[in-house]
């Protein structure tokens, strides 16, 4: 089972604006420590906090990552990104990419493109 961090749209000012005290990393890993003591098997947070978490949180807590953007792609209502090839050698888990493939005019190369960049390999042209 999953928790959720903070959302990978949301900063520091947007953390203040809901009434809660920044930085963003303090609360992801207040809130992932949190969600491991509570029994959770890993938490939804951004690639910026993966190496915070896996430190708090060791090297089997699952993290699964939205928030991935291809390298060129525009980040639109997103903070916190990174591209699939940088999340995974962060140590992701499990990446969640949306848009960048759904709003693609061709989705199934777009979704290729991703896995390609995940495992490291330049996308296919």
């Amino acid at each position: 089972m999953l928790a959720v961090t903070v959302l990978t749209s949301l900063d520091d000012a947007d953390l203040v604006a809901v009434g809660q005290a920044p930085p963003v990393r303090e609360q992801v890993v207040r809130l992932a420590k949190l969600a491991k003591e509570c029994g959770m098997d890993g938490v939804v947070c951004s690639a910026a906090e993966i190496s915070a978490i896996r430190e708090a949180c060791g090297p089997t807590f699952q993290l699964v990552v939205p928030g991935i953007r291809p390298a060129g792609a525009a980040v639109g209502d997103q903070k916190r990104v990174m591209t699939p090839a940088q999340a995974m050698a962060a140590g992701a888990t499990s990446l969640v990419v949306g848009r960048p493939i759904t709003r693609a005019d061709e989705p199934r190369v777009a979704a290729e493109a991703v896995v390609a960049e995940a495992r490291g390999a330049a996308p296919p042209a």
